[in-house]
């Protein structure tokens, strides 16, 4: 067995928020402190990179002092990133180069690994979605290969989205489906301000329709259901439930769900819609291409969904087709991901964070995460290469069918 070594840590966020990200950082210092001071380690540093590979490539940290390393289970309590995020893909040098991150004769890849190199990182802790943490590994690779150093990256899986192969939960999910639910307890009660109200709670989820369909469970279960309702008014439980869940996995029937829903509107004078941002965007993206306009797409090629506005454009057909005299879009996402981790992901994030540090002693790189391949899904360093986006949401999951039946979407 090798003598404990001396560690420089890297510390760096990139990519949306989600509320992990402060419980992230303050978990991961907090664990390798406890490496210290059982002998696993002989001396620690933490780096913290300003806005994620922005920070790599600009230059741009600073050290965490060591007087502060046992203050930080405040982070816990914070929503948002204590270092900053931002959206960088290093392969992409066109992009790189507008922003003004990299030279003309430079390449993103070549100088972040400069960096890495120059500031003596041995362990990069890499909190982001697929995109982040696959660009660490590439980076990890290129400096083996091209420069003989070894960095270890150890990703720590963040997207609200829940749509990482093969992770089971990521980071920031259940938090963000929670904050969604007490959100949409404040704006349902619109509904009242308004004779026919169609209300659209539009719902983060580009390819995945697990935070929309979690966020209208926790409504229902932990807010709906609790609360009581005197009879005679016109506000009761079915004015203030969930009408319909839209979802990228389902097919959307805009004409027969708007049938549908109109009942619901001739009898309670309201609909509540809860919808994916990334409903239904294959078709808004093809009628836009079809009429000639330029699709918005972000550094990775993905559709900037905040700049087409699914929820806007589906609300004015729906709001057509169930008569209502007003349609209220709103949308929880900035809300939800920008709140502070709950007891259930910080119980996740530090699960992962205690056995992260232990592989990265190792010398065992990975993304963290309970491994759903392997018998118990046991949070594991998962092999980069099997790490991918995309992930569908299952649907054949029970509560999710009881829910459509409950709310009368789908027969029993």
């Amino acid at each position: 067995m090798s003598p404990p070594q001396h560690v420089n840590v890297a510390l760096m966020t990139s990519g949306g928020l989600a509320p992990c990200l402060s419980s992230s950082i303050a978990h991961l210092i907090t664990c390798w402190k406890n490496a210290l001071d059982n002998g696993l380690v002989s001396g620690l540093t933490f780096r913290c990179y300003r806005d994620g590979y922005k920070g790599i490539l600009t230059n741009d940290s600073f050290l965490v002092g060591e007087s502060q390393w046992g203050k930080v289970d405040s982070l816990h309590k914070l929503g948002g990133s204590p270092i900053g995020n931002s959206r960088v893909k290093l392969t992409n040098i066109k992009d790189c180069v507008k922003r003004g991150f990299v030279g003309e004769n430079e390449t993103p890849l070549e100088k972040a690994a400069q960096r890495l190199i120059a500031d003596k990182i041995n362990v990069i802790h890499t909190i982001g979605g697929d995109d982040t943490n696959m660009q660490a590994a590439e980076l990890s690779k290129y400096i083996l290969d091209k420069h003989g150093g070894k960095v270890i990256v150890i990703g720590m899986p963040k997207t609200i989205d829940n749509d990482v192969y093969p992770i089971k939960q990521t980071f920031g999910a259940d938090t963000a489906a929670n904050q969604g639910a007490k959100f949409f307890e404040n704006v349902v009660s619109e509904h009242s301000a308004n004779p026919r109200m169609l209300i659209l709670h539009e719902v983060m989820g580009r390819d995945s329709g697990y935070l929309t369909s979690w966020t209208a469970q926790c409504y229902r279960e932990n807010i709906l259901k609790k609360q009581v309702f005197p009879e005679g008014f016109n506000t009761s439980m079915r004015t203030r439930d969930v009408h319909a869940v839209w979802i990228p996995e389902n097919p959307l029937d805009i004409e027969a769900e708007g049938a549908r829903l109109k009942e619901i509107m001739d009898e309670c004078g309201c609909v509540n819609v809860f919808m994916s941002e990334g409903s239904g965007v294959h078709e808004i993206v093809a009628e836009m291409e079809r009429d000639g306009k330029e699709v918005p797409r972000d550094a990775f090629g993905h559709v900037t969904l905040a700049k087409i506005n699914p929820g806007q454009y589906f609300a004015t057909r729906l709001a057509g087709l169930v008569g209502a005299e007003k349609a209220l879009v709103q949308k929880s996402g900035y809300y939800g991901r920008s709140a502070a981790a709950n007891e259930y992901d910080q119980d996740l994030i530090g699960r992962c964070a205690e056995v992260g540090v232990k592989s990265a002693i190792d010398g065992v790189s990975g993304c963290m995460g309970e491994d759903e391949d392997k018998e118990g899904a046991p949070v594991r360093a998962i092999e980069f290469e099997r790490i991918k986006g995309g992930k569908p949401f299952d649907t054949t999951q029970e509560w999710f069918k009881t829910l459509l039946v409950d709310i009368g979407q789908v027969k029993n």
